[in-house]
């Protein structure tokens, strides 16, 4: 009896000791962010004088800007591409659960198979078809593909609304048939608002994935003054003779919280909206 009254303090005490070892690179992070460049190779986590200067230095490191443009060019790629995501995702996850329609079960073949394909794959030919178009240096690239539901994990969002909306019940449809309402009333006044959880969802790993899309950025984005907070990290130490490395710490520290506050603040919903996909068939 002893020993099974002892197990759960040694699995809490297991628990509490490999948390602190899977936080410490974020604790030696933000020690660093307040470190000169000149302690960086000192072995102590937090510095003996904080160097607050590095958040206000790196704030205007980058000549002719500061991060305040770079966060408002972020936030509204991230708003457009959001908005283009869950129009296209939800109206095409609603046909192909609620709508019959020729050769259905193909089209659906199609999407899992862009599904399973490498995003690498289409850089090159995507590239091409946007500079022939003339959307280079611009945010085309980004919201117009989404307005189609095959931006980044597109296919994936539809299959995961897809998944929900065959969980709502189909007796709802019949009864607002009955009322009056179209095809798009039932998606819009029946299956939206029952699908909050799942539309929740798909927006934070849309608003993540994006968030994080360096490469995508890097690639169709030119100009400095369209940069995204990915691109004027990288500008930090360039923009500089010296490599001012508590400033691109301290940057990049504040470049996460946006997306963490979104997690923490719509982890319930994130968490229901998996759950509640996982179990529908």
């Amino acid at each position: 009896m002893t020993t099974l009254k002892w197990k759960p303090a040694f699995r809490h005490l297991f628990m509490i000791l490999f948390s602190l070892i899977m936080v410490y690179p974020v604790l030696w992070w933000v020690g660093a962010s307040l470190k000169h460049s000149t302690e960086l190779g000192s072995p102590s986590i937090f510095p003996a004088s904080p160097q607050w200067s590095n958040f206000t230095k790196g704030w205007t490191s980058v000549p002719g800007h500061t991060f305040t443009d770079f966060y408002l060019n972020t936030f509204g790629l991230e708003f457009a591409v959001i908005i283009a995501t869950l129009l296209s995702c939800t109206l095409v996850a609603f046909g192909f659960a609620r709508l019959d329609f020729p050769l259905k079960n193909f089209w659906f073949s199609i999407l899992m198979l862009t599904l399973m394909m490498p995003g690498q794959v289409l850089i090159i030919p995507q590239y091409a078809l946007f500079h022939q178009l003339g959307w280079v240096n611009t945010y085309l690239p980004f919201i117009v593909p989404h307005l189609l539901a095959t931006g980044a994990g597109g296919s994936f969002f539809v299959f995961l609304l897809i998944q929900f909306i065959r969980g709502v019940p189909r007796e709802l449809d019949e009864s607002a048939k009955i009322d009056g309402c179209s095809w798009f009333g039932i998606f819009w006044r029946v299956v939206m608002p029952l699908a909050f959880p799942a539309i929740v969802t798909v927006t934070i790993f849309c608003f993540l994935w994006n968030w994080d899309d360096f490469l995508g950025h890097l690639l169709y984005i030119n100009s400095v003054d369209k940069y995204t907070v990915g691109l004027a990290l990288r500008m930090i130490n360039d923009s500089q003779s010296a490599a001012e490395w508590g400033q691109l710490l301290a940057m990049s520290l504040v470049s996460i919280l946006p997306a963490t506050i979104v997690f923490m603040f719509l982890q319930k919903y994130f968490v229901e909206g998996i759950a509640t996909t996982g179990i529908k068939g």
